[in-house]
């Protein structure tokens, strides 16, 4: 019961550090101006404002038994309490009062009024709402009734404004405080994040400084010096392999020239075979070496990009539905190679490829299709790795060392994407690739 409750607490938090550090500092803050006003409200405004009705009542009681002693100047009366009371006071005769008249149960004037006359004047009827600082109270009198004119200010206290102002002012102005420090603490580790995004695609991050509190500059120096250690581990990977490649040439064109003195043309041609194989997976070795490309982020028409890379191919066998004007942010030499690489993977083993591009909300698809032999479910995992080969099903090819699939998922997941490997409509391999948008 307890683990359901704090999933349901979760959910309905704010996911953001900002919100969520606003809420621990804004929700004590509420809590306690309502408490402080509601023992306000109850302890001090409301038993001030009874006391108040309750006098103003005493006074209109006291003066009504005064009118009916004979002894006492009916006008003079009137006069006094107008003077010294601030009371207007009219009798009406013959004129009863309204039934019926509006009642406010939400305003605390009205119910202590109601209240009071209830209890000590019997018939009566009040208006607070037509004149805005004044009340209109009428009393039953024999066969007409008093109307009493009073000041508002008798059964309420303007304090409750100044309260009101002088304990919502200082909330507002403690929350404003804590979101633009929330703002200057959350800064930096939305800066981090985004560092450490664009470094996961294999953008450059050398604007990235760390700042803030010093938990979270210290783990901006961590990311710093863990970005340094992988970019150098990259560097060497990529230098190894392009040297052992570039001095492998040397000696291929050392053979190159050697075929041509010898006789033997069968042989001349089994080596001369030997050696195209060599240098195309060299150019392979050469092309996974400069997987990492230091090509800068662009947002570029992908529509237009596989056209292109399609085009050059110059076979009738590969078909196309693909939308006009998809833009993309992206690296666009990267991608038209991973394409490349794919619909290379496919033309080798097919004789029918449909490459589909498709845009949705947050996300764009391309389809790779073909119809032929496709690679078993246990082995749609192992041929992403590096230099391997599947032996089974879509033959293997001696040009090639394994390298295509593998460079077509690290440029997909350097641009926060993902790959994945599917049986087709045509029964052969889709390649499915998802980019973020």
């Amino acid at each position: 019961m307890f683990y359901g409750l704090s999933n349901y607490i979760k959910k309905i938090l704010p996911k953001r550090l900002f919100y969520r550090g606003l809420l621990i500092v804004a929700v004590p803050i509420i809590i306690l101006q309502l408490i402080i006003s509601i023992v306000f409200f109850d302890s001090l405004w409301i038993k001030t404002n009874k006391g108040m009705t309750r006098a103003l009542v005493g006074e209109i009681k006291t003066f009504m038994n005064a009118y009916e002693n004979e002894k006492f100047d009916k006008e003079f009366l009137i006069i006094l309490f107008k003077e010294n009371l601030g009371f207007d006071v009219k009798y009406v005769p013959s004129k009863p009062i309204p039934k019926e008249f509006t009642k406010r149960w939400f305003s605390p004037i009205d119910r202590t009024l109601r209240r009071e006359l209830k209890s000590q004047l019997g018939t009566y009827w009040f208006d607070t709402t037509s004149y805005k600082h004044l009340i209109d109270i009428r009393i039953k009198y024999k066969e007409g009734h008093f109307r009493f004119i009073v000041p508002k200010e008798r059964v309420t206290s303007s304090s409750a404004r100044i309260f009101a102002l002088w304990i919502t002012f200082p909330a507002f102005l403690l929350i404003t405080i804590a979101i633009i420090f929330l703002k200057n603490q959350t800064r930096p580790i939305i800066n981090l994040a985004k560092a450490s995004e664009k470094f996961g695609k294999g953008e450059d991050v050398e604007d990235f400084r760390p700042s803030g509190a010093l938990e979270i500059r210290q783990a901006g120096f961590e990311f710093e010096k863990m970005r340094k250690r992988i970019i150098k581990h990259l560097n060497q990977r990529s230098e190894m392999l392009s040297g052992i490649s570039h001095d492998l040439r040397t000696p291929l064109t050392r053979m190159k020239l050697q075929l041509a003195f010898i006789k033997d043309k069968e042989i001349a041609k089994k080596l001369s075979n030997d050696i195209s194989e060599m240098e195309k997976m060299l150019n392979e070795y050469l092309q996974f070496a400069s997987t990492r490309s230091k090509e800068k982020t662009e947002t570029f028409d992908l529509s237009e990009l596989l056209q292109l890379t399609i085009t050059k191919y110059e076979k009738n066998e590969i078909s196309t539905d693909i939308p006009e004007r998809v833009y993309f942010d992206g690296r666009k030499i990267l991608i038209q190679r991973c394409i490349a690489n794919l619909i290379d993977n496919s033309i080798k083993y097919s004789n029918n490829i449909l490459v589909t591009l498709k845009k949705s909300s947050n996300n764009i698809t391309i389809l790779v299709d073909d119809d032929g032999p496709g690679i078993p479910k246990k082995e749609i995992e192992n041929v992403f790795k590096p230099f391997y080969k599947v032996n089974k099903s879509r033959g293997d090819s001696k040009s090639s060392v394994g390298l295509g699939l593998s460079i077509a998922s690290d440029i997909v997941r350097s641009h926060g994407g993902n790959i994945k490997l599917e049986v087709s409509p045509k029964n052969g391999l889709r390649a499915n690739i998802f980019l973020p948008f």
